[in-house]
Formats: C-alpha cells, structure tokens, sequence
C-alpha cells in the first residue's frame, strides 16, 4: 500500500511540474510582428473597440425601430378610501353625506405597449455618426497595429543588441585576462612594469562593469519583447534571426524617394475622422429643431375582484386598448439650441484646422524619417569602416606592447577605442532596422487593417 501511494506521489507531481512549465516560443522577426498583432494586449482593446463600435451602431439604428414594452401591476387596498356624496342622492337627508368607497378592494392590470418612431432629425444624423464613429475605430486599430508592429520590430532588435553586446564583452574579457595573466607573469619575472599589470587592470575592471550592466540590460529587453508579444514576461523565448543579417535585410534605399499617399496615412484618416465627428455633432444640435413624430398603440386588460381570484378560470378580464400619434414641436429655446449650434460649428472649423495641421505634419515626419533613415544607413557603412580600423589599430598595439615598444597606456587607449566602435557598430544595426520601421509607418507600408466584418464574426 505504501509502495503505491509514492508511485502515486511521484506521477502526481511530475503531472503537477510539466502544468507549471511555461510554454517557450521561437521566432523569427516576421513570426514575432505575426504574433503580436493578434496578441498584444493594446491590439486586443483596439479590435474590441471596434466591437463596442458595432454595437453601438446597431443599437442607434434600433433606437428607430419599433420598440415593445409591457408592464403588470397587482394593487391590494388595504384601506379602500372613502369618498362623501351628497346623501340625498340615495334618498337622504339634504345637507348631509353618505360615506361610499369605490371600486374592488384588489385590482389586476397587464398592458403591452409598441412604440414607433416616424420623424426625428436627431435619430437620421445619430445613424451617420454611428457609422462613422465606426470608420474611427477600424482606423485607430490600423494605427494601433502599426505601433504594435514597429514596437515589435524595436524590441526585437533590442534583444538581439544586448545578445551581442553580451557575446563581445565576455570575448574581450577573456582576452583581457589573458594578457593580464600574460603581463603578470613578465612582470614578476622583473621583465616589465607594475604599471602595465595596473593598466590592464583598470580595463578589466571596465569591461566586468560593463558585461554586468549587458546582463541585466539582456534580461529587461527579453522582458520588454514579451511585454510587446502579449506573453508573460517570464515565458522562454528564442529569436532566430541574426542582428547582422537583419540589418542588411533591412537596407532598402527605394524607400528614400518613395511618395506619400496622404489620405492612406492613418494618422491623416484619424484626423478626417475628427472632423466628420464634429460636422455630425453640429448637424446634432441643428436637427433638434426640428419637429419630432412618433406613435404607440398598446393592448391591456384590466380585473377587479374582493379576493384574489385572477388566476381563478371565472375571472373577468376587461380588454382596452389605445392607438395614438405625439408630435413634439421645438418652438423657444431662449437661444439654446443657437448657442449650441455655434459652439459645435467652432469645434468643427478647429477639427478642420487641426486636420491642415496633421497634412503638414505628416510631410514633416516623411522628410524626416527618410533623413534619419538615410543616416543610420551611412552611419551603418561608417561603423563598419570604423570597427575595422580600430580593430587593426589594437593589434598593432599589442603587438608592439608585447615586443615592448607601446606603452600600457598606448595599449589601453587602443583597446578602449576597439571596444566604443564595437558598441557603436552594433547601435547603428539596430538604428538601421529601427528607422526603417518609422519609416514604414509613415507610410503604411504594410498597410495592417481589420475590416468590421472580421470582428462581427468574433462577437
């Protein structure tokens, strides 16, 4: 019995212990934008916003069609009230009064009623705002996913950074060790200085600092990339691509003299959407001045009885029922409705301005984008050039340290150069891919939108 029980014991556990094994993922960067577009945590509400837009639509057009309400009420006078009536209408007294009490002591009533609405200026111009409140949603999810892709595209390339800043100090630092160790060894056999030992020591010291610092700057860039993915921040995950590589995927210079679309730009959509929704606002006010028609008929049935008897079969039910029209006609506001109509055609000349605004803006953010995208491609080809001067520069150096004809200070400002252009190579990599990403969201290239019909099929 008690074999069994551990047997038990162990499989339960390593039940337990794969249900707590976080899921790893493996990426390459167009896998990564893939999967963050579907689940990244701001593009999920931006596809729900356009959900909320649906329904609000559909429930500003059923605002116009026919609406059913029923109501049951069920009275019990406790105490039925007494009225007084002349007394001599029963034969009495003139001058005095009879006390009477009116009515069952319980009552009954159902009652359904269709309300429908012919005419209202408000409701026409609520239809259009709907749809284009709607045509708001789906383009602030296009930009929404134009975020999430170039942010995707940011972090990725982060990772791939701290990766390789990681990778060269760790190689620079076992090759400080070993001319440490080298320099040492010379020097305690009174062939050379303690000042080369200390020299080299102070670089060593700078270079742990900083693979200490890449270590935990890696660990918060693989945090971030989750954060972008929709993933808990903990989740292994692998990217598969190389950073080198990447950014020479990512050199196109056909993007340098690519034209702008204006009205495919998102932000030009968004800001268009602004003044739509500020010429329907105005349309709103003006429209209720308007006159506003409408109709009902309702059916009911109405029982009296001194028990309660109204699921009894001999219950009388007393049938009514009423068809009516009701025309409201605004007439004097005291300048109400005046005021308002000028207050929303202000807002409306401001949409328009801060529209002429975003079309200057977007030029400006296209001449720039294409300028610093064309300088982090220079800037590339430069650090390249760059790396490999400083890498022969430092060779040298140490050959002549070695052979004794540099100092350990020569050594030290070479092997510093070395390390600021390895740095700097791998900045511009990234610079490279990260700039030709605003670029692209400039524009719209791809051009990431989710039609409304792709989401009423999810709600």
């Amino acid at each position: 019995m008690t074999k069994k029980i551990l047997i038990f014991s162990f499989i339960l556990s390593t039940i337990v212990g794969f249900s707590q094994e976080k899921k790893a993922y493996n990426f390459t960067l167009e896998e990564a934008v893939v999967f963050a577009l579907d689940s990244n945590y701001t593009s999920i509400n931006a596809r729900r916003d356009i959900a909320k837009a649906i329904k609000q639509k559909w429930e500003t057009t059923a605002q116009g069609l026919p609406q059913i309400d029923g109501s049951i009420s069920y009275q019990n006078n406790l105490k039925q009230p007494v009225t007084l009536i002349p007394a001599e209408f029963g034969g009495g007294e003139p001058g005095t009064f009879t006390p009477v009490s009116f009515g069952t002591k319980q009552n009954a009533n159902a009652v359904a009623t269709l309300n429908q609405l012919i005419f209202d200026g408000s409701y026409l111009v609520g239809l259009k705002a709907a749809k284009a409140f709607l045509r708001f949603s789906e383009n602030a999810n296009e930009k929404t996913r134009l975020e999430v892709r170039k942010g995707v595209i940011n972090a990725y390339g982060s990772v791939l950074l701290a990766q390789e800043l990681v990778d060269i100090f760790e190689k620079n630092k076992t090759k400080l060790e070993e001319n440490l160790n080298e320099t040492r060894t010379i020097y305690e056999n009174g062939l050379g200085e303690e000042e080369s030992v200390e020299q080299l020591e102070i670089t060593l010291l700078d270079i742990e600092t900083q693979l200490n610092n890449a270590k935990r700057s890696q660990k918060i860039a693989k945090q971030m990339f989750n954060l972008a993915l929709g993933i808990d921040v903990e989740t292994p995950v692998t990217l598969t691509n190389d950073l080198d590589k990447l950014a020479d995927n990512n050199i196109s210079l056909a993007l340098l003299n690519d034209s702008l679309n204006l009205e495919e730009n998102v932000d030009y959509k968004i800001a268009n959407n602004l003044v739509e929704q500020r010429y329907f606002e105005n349309r709103l006010e003006r429209s209720k001045g308007l006159p506003r028609l409408s109709a009902f008929v309702n059916y009911g049935a109405s029982a009296n009885s001194e028990d309660f008897t109204f699921f009894n079969g001999d219950q009388k039910w007393y049938q009514s029922s009423v068809l009516g029209v009701s025309l409201n006609i605004p007439i004097f506001s005291s300048g109400m409705r005046n005021a308002a109509n000028q207050r929303t055609h202000i807002a409306l000349d401001q949409a328009k301005t801060e529209l002429e605004q975003t079309k200057q803006e977007i030029k400006l953010d296209l001449t720039t984008a294409q300028s610093n995208y064309q300088f982090a491609i220079d800037n590339y080809e430069n650090s390249k050039k760059n790396l490999q001067l400083a890498e022969r520069i430092e060779n040298k150096n140490q050959i002549k340290f070695t052979e004794g004809l540099a100092t350990s200070f020569d050594l030290r400002q070479a092997q510093t150069q070395l390390y600021t252009a390895q740095q700097q190579y791998f900045q511009s990599m990234l610079n490279v891919i990260n700039e030709k990403a605003n670029l692209e969201t400039v524009l719209n290239i791809p051009e990431l939108r989710i039609d409304a019909e792709e989401i009423r099929g999810e709600y």
